[in-house]
This record gives C-alpha cells, structure tokens and sequence, in this order.
C-alpha cells in the first residue's frame, strides 16, 4: 500500500522540484553572467523588490525558530536569499528577468519554532515542505495571499488548532498533507470541492461526522485515518468516482454500513476501512471494482457472507477481513491460496475454517441481523463553514520516512 501512494507522490514532488531547480540553473546563470559583468555587492538583491520582501519574510522566521539542531538556518543571515540552504530560487512568472523565492524545503530539518505572519509576503512561492519538525502553533492567515503555491506539506509538526480554512483560498493548491499534528474539530465541505490531487489528513484530532457533500476534488488519493470522526461514510462518496485510487479510512470510528455508492470508484486499487464499527454486509458493488489490488475489512463488526464477485476481482492481491461477523465464503472465497491472493480470515463465524469465534458470539450477531437499507447514513449535524472566506489505536506508519506517504 505505502509503495503505491510513495510513487504517486514521488511523481508529483519530484516533477515539481526538477522544475524549480532547473528553472534556479538557469536564473544561477543569469545571475553568475551579471556578476561577473557589474561586480557590485548585493546589488541584485537591493533592486529586486520581491526578493527584499523575501529577506523580509524570512529574517522574521529565523527570528522565531528556536531550535535549529542541523543548522538549517546558519547561512541565512545576507541579502542573496536564493543561497538559503532549504530556500529555491526560479525567474519570476511576470518577469523572467527577475528571481523569486519559489520553493522552501526544510524536511526532516528537526526545527523548532512557529510560522510568522510574514511568510505572506512569500507571493511567489509555489512550495512548501515542512515535514518533520517541531513547528507548533497555528497557521497564519496571511498564507492566503500565496496564490501561486501548488505543494503544501506540514507534516509530521506540532501545528494545533481547527482546520487551517485559510488553505481553502489557495487557487493553485493542488496537494495538502496535514499528518501527524495536532489540528481538531470537523473538516470543512469546501476541502472536498477543491482541485486537490492529494488529501492527507490522517493522525490528527478531526472529529465531529465526515461532511454529507464530497464532491468537485480531483483527489487520487485521500487519507483520513487515525481520527475521530464518528457517523458513516456518505453515500457522496461516489462523488470521487472519476480519480480516486486510494482511500484510507483506518480507526476513523466509523459506524453504519459500508455504503454501496463504494462499488462506484470504478479506479480503486486500495480501500482500508479497517479497525472501525462497520456493520452489515460487504456491498456486492465491490465486485465492480476490477482495479482492487488491496480490501482490508478487519476489526469491525461486518456480518453475512463474503461474496464471491469481490474474491474473483482480477487484481486482487489482498484481501483482509478478520476480526469480524463473517458466517460464510462463497465459492472461491473458501480457497484464497489457490487464486494467489494473501488473505486473513480469522476470528469470524466461518464454521469449516480455524481460529473463528466461539459459537456463543456469533448466535448474537446472527440473531440480531442489520438491514442496512434501514441503516442509511444520517448525517444530521454536519458542521456548516459556510464560503471560504480567509482574511488578505493502529496508526499508520510515521511519515519520518518520508516522502512516503501511508
């Protein structure tokens, strides 16, 4: 699963960079070219108007970074800020004979610190990579005024408070991962309405339901383990049916039926709703699912059969759904191994297999059957965030390896 969502990603990041810092040979040329003709100290810097509010923006961080145990930030101290360590420098959009700070990369940098409300002044950044440090505190607003930013990676950091809403005003957004910190409260509808490629949320305090409308993204990939979310997976989710290849919704405390609207994501090769309180059948939409390379159902509280449409699915390779209700096996589902396809059947009610609970377990589940056409999911009490409007238990692997991203 990890190796799938890294190559994704890779693709993404590494187009990006390769870019940034061809476009930075070339502007290092420019300027190599320049030097050599007019030798006049720090005169570029001083007549570039965008690079000196970038001396700007970054002097105040510096400032208030307390903790910088690789010395990321010791050469950051003249007016040439393109020779930052972490700071990538491109020719400007509206005037190529110019340089701009166009990307910031501090992964893996272990700094302390927060993030000032003069990176604003950052308007040319396209971006930002923030992964595993020890950043706190609470995103600025004035990120808002970062129109051009296309890659925004905080984490792995210690950022608090409610969904950062000001990424929601970002026009050229196209990846966000917020992992591993400390954000809560609901997430706002407006995310899943967003041109985003990649949603990253997982191993934070979100809670409240997941929103009823998700629709209008374009996210291949959307991870949104490791919360609290509570109520059930929307039926919307069909919404995400033309470019989803991967969800993750693992220990999301999810309740209600897996809806069918699932069988829908015609481009799925990963679902893990897995460690959730899932109940009522496995959907026989699944079986549509011709790309499926990986189904995790365990640890809920599923019942009913496992069909054989899902265990026939041409792609299949793994195939979990332990710790659950399970009464029967249809057809080839009885003999996985001999279709190839790694599987975990334990702790169910399968009466010829071994490892199955004890008879007294499943006559309780069994006596008290869930129709799941009664059990739509209600999400009465969906937070409203109305516009966008922002001022000018089994966690999954740590990102300290990435940029992987599980």
């Amino acid at each position: 699963m990890a190796s799938t969502i890294l190559i994704q990603s890779m693709t993404t990041c590494t187009l990006v960079i390769l870019l940034l810092l061809h476009l930075s040979s070339m502007a290092t040329a420019k300027h190599s070219y320049s030097s050599r003709h007019h030798r006049r100290s720090h005169g570029h810097s001083l007549s570039n108007a965008k690079l000196n509010r970038a001396y700007i923006a970054l002097q105040a961080w510096r400032r208030v970074i307390f903790s910088d145990p690789y010395n990321f930030t010791s050469n950051w101290d003249g007016l040439d800020v393109c020779q930052y360590k972490g700071i990538y420098c491109a020719p400007s959009l509206d005037d190529p004979k110019i340089k701009v700070v166009a990307g910031i990369d501090l992964n893996f940098a272990d700094m302390a610190g927060f993030l000032p409300e003069e990176l604003g002044l950052l308007a040319d950044v396209a971006l930002i990579h923030l992964n595993s440090n020890r950043f706190c505190g609470v995103i600025p607003l004035s990120l808002a005024n970062l129109s051009l930013l296309y890659e925004l990676d905080l984490s792995n950091n210690r950022f608090v408070g409610p969904f950062p809403t000001v990424v929601l005003s970002l026009p050229m957004l196209k990846f966000l991962d917020l992992r591993y910190n400390e954000f809560e409260g609901p997430l706002p509808p407006q995310l899943f309405q967003k041109k985003l490629d990649a949603i990253f949320l997982n191993n934070n305090r979100f809670s409240n339901v997941i929103p009823a409308f998700l629709g209008g993204t374009s996210a291949s990939v959307v991870v949104f383990a490791n919360n609290n979310f509570n109520g059930c997976l929307p039926p919307s989710i069909a919404n995400f049916a033309d470019t989803l290849e991967e969800l993750l919704m693992i220990n999301t405390n999810l309740t209600g039926c897996l809806p069918p609207e699932v069988g829908y994501l015609y481009k799925l090769r990963v679902l893990d709703v897995s460690y959730n309180k899932l109940v009522g059948p496995i959907p026989y939409s699944l079986s549509g699912l011709a790309h499926l390379e990986q189904l995790n159902l365990a640890h809920n509280m599923m019942s009913g059969l496992v069909p054989e449409g899902v265990c026939i699915l041409p792609n299949l390779a793994n195939f979990t759904f332990s710790y659950n209700f399970f009464c029967e096996e249809q057809g080839i589902c009885m003999n996985l191994t001999s279709k190839g396809i790694q599987f975990d059947d334990r702790r169910n009610c399968l009466p010829e297999k071994p490892l199955q609970r004890n008879p007294k377990e499943c006559n309780m589940v069994s006596e008290h059957p869930i129709d799941c056409f009664e059990e739509r999911c209600n999400l009465v009490g969906t937070p409203n965030f109305g516009p966008a409007m922002v001022p000018v238990s089994t966690p999954l692997l740590s990102p300290s390896t990435a940029p992987s991203y599980t």
